[in-house]
């Protein structure tokens, strides 16, 4: 398995359920969880392209 591609889809799979509680009353703890799932996706980006 590529390296990054773990933290990549994890990210996806954190910044989906983040951006699912955006309607919710928790609204500062669904942004805060959006922006560590963003920050996984970026960071497994940076990971893939490097390892090619």
């Amino acid at each position: 398995m590529r390296e990054g591609l773990i933290p990549a889809v994890l990210g996806t799979v954190v910044s989906a359920s983040g951006a699912a509680l955006l309607g919710s009353k928790y609204k500062m703890v669904a942004t805060g969880v959006l922006g560590f799932g963003l920050a996984h996706i970026v960071l497994g980006a940076i990971d893939l392209i490097e390892h090619r």
